[in-house]
């Protein structure tokens, strides 16, 4: 998993993020729990218990991408798992509090983007060493997994991505038509994949921040939508 954009908006902005998984892996909770003083919301991942996605009621939002720049060989067992350290996120004090003191040894590669406090972060574990950057709030942004997405199939979706924003359409229904419908009719690697039925994509996540924030999961194999509201208290959010 997955593809994941970032698109600001006036005040704030939405990410939207297309799980690629083992169909049985599809989340059947959407969960909404009080850490560290404050709500989180996300899609329980039925297999490990973490998630791919969260988000809290300072704003705060996460997302995880398996893979960190290229298709790494799985060599496991691994010390934690990637799904409980998106809700480990949760327990620090904000992005460079995490960075500076989350114990990512022995972890499978990964690519773990951050927003908190108008800021956007892009961490990549390669599994010995890390690279770690801010992006620009106000551009829009796209990622591909990179063990399921070699570097041609990944310049294709940016392509794709770059011909839907020229119709200069960004409402969060027109991000969700680009996550159900990009691509060029190839389900190897179109938005909304399906390789022989053994990973496809199994859900749709979409988190809206502005003064309150909507997370909305759609549940590809069953077609069930969920929703959760959390009020979001004074801090600057993206956009």
């Amino acid at each position: 998993m997955c593809t994941v954009t970032y698109i600001p908006q006036d005040k704030g902005f939405i990410l939207t993020s297309n799980r690629d998984e083992a169909p049985a892996r599809a989340a059947e909770l959407l969960c909404q729990e009080e850490r560290n003083g404050m709500l989180i919301t996300y899609p329980k991942d039925e297999g490990a218990g973490g998630s791919w996605i969260a988000a809290s009621s300072l704003g705060q939002v996460v997302c995880l991408l398996n893979g960190a720049y290229e298709k790494h060989e799985r060599t496991p067992p691994y010390k934690r798992s990637r799904g409980l350290m998106v809700l480990s996120f949760f327990d620090y004090a904000g992005i460079n509090d995490f960075v500076s003191h989350y114990d990512f040894a022995g972890m499978e590669p990964f690519t773990f983007l951050m927003m908190d406090k108008g800021e956007l972060w892009e961490l990549r574990w390669m599994g010995e060493e890390m690279t770690f950057r801010q992006l620009d709030t106000n551009n829009r942004h796209i990622w591909s997994s990179a063990t399921l997405y070699d570097a041609a199939m990944q310049q294709k979706r940016r392509s794709w991505f770059d011909d839907w924003g020229r119709k200069g359409d960004f409402s969060a229904a027109s991000i969700l038509d680009f996550h159900r419908n990009g691509g060029e009719g190839n389900p190897y690697f179109d938005i909304v994949m399906n390789r022989n039925n053994i990973v496809c994509s199994i859900s749709i996540t979409q988190i809206i921040v502005s003064e309150s924030l909507l997370l909305t999961h759609l549940n590809l194999i069953d077609g069930t939508v969920k929703k959760r509201n959390l009020i979001v208290k004074n801090e600057k959010v993206c956009g």
